[in-house]
């Protein structure tokens, strides 16, 4: 997961949100404004990207973005409902289309039993009611690399968010044919009685 790829998917991203006229808002913790400096680094990023949170630290969480003081003592800063929550508020305190959110521990320090390095929490918050959640589990592996991996995800979900609801896939015709074609059978053959002659 390279610089490259943030960029691509950036691109890609910005260039399907002006075409549903869709804005994004981001709202970090461990990434410290990463993703949204990789969609504002894109020229012409202005016209769909509205603004980011960057809230490392609870009270921002509670101030900037509504996440509930219970919520981050009962489940932590780092987890499906405070990333929910952050995702939620954005979306709420900026009044866009989409929005994202990171919480993680990219290390090196910073691990809880159940928690460790390189556990990342995201969500998107779409204004249709739609919100994806992802739990992702890096491991160890650097926290320059546990961000930049964590800005992929974050892009990836946006644009998958971004795309809009997909129509149910319907059962392939040649699979459902396997289980419900008929299977030719040869004419049952009838047993004939033969009379028999009477006895003279």
């Amino acid at each position: 997961m390279s610089g490259s790829d943030a960029r691509a998917l950036s691109r890609a991203l910005l260039d399907l949100c002006r075409m549903r006229k869709l804005t994004i808002a981001t709202a970090e913790s461990c990434t410290g404004g990463l993703v949204a400096g990789a969609l504002t680094d894109i020229p012409g990023s202005s016209d769909v990207i509205d603004r980011g949170f960057v809230t490392y630290s609870n009270e921002a969480k509670r101030a900037m973005l509504g996440v509930k003081a219970t919520t981050l003592a009962t489940f932590g800063a780092v987890s499906k409902e405070t990333a929910t929550a952050m995702a939620v508020g954005a979306l709420e305190k900026a009044g866009v289309d989409l929005a994202v959110s990171i919480t993680g521990i990219a290390g090196p320090g910073g691990a809880t039993p159940g928690k460790p390095v390189g556990l990342v929490h995201f969500a998107v918050a779409g204004r249709d009611g739609r919100i994806l959640h992802r739990e992702c589990r890096f491991g160890a592996i650097g926290r320059t690399t546990v961000r930049q991996r964590a800005v992929v995800e974050a892009l990836r979900m946006l644009m998958e968010l971004a795309r809009g609801p997909q129509p149910p896939t319907k059962p392939r015709r040649e699979a459902a044919g396997i289980h419900h074609r008929r299977v030719a059978r040869s004419p049952r053959r009838t047993a004939v009685k033969r009379r028999r002659a009477p006895r003279t």
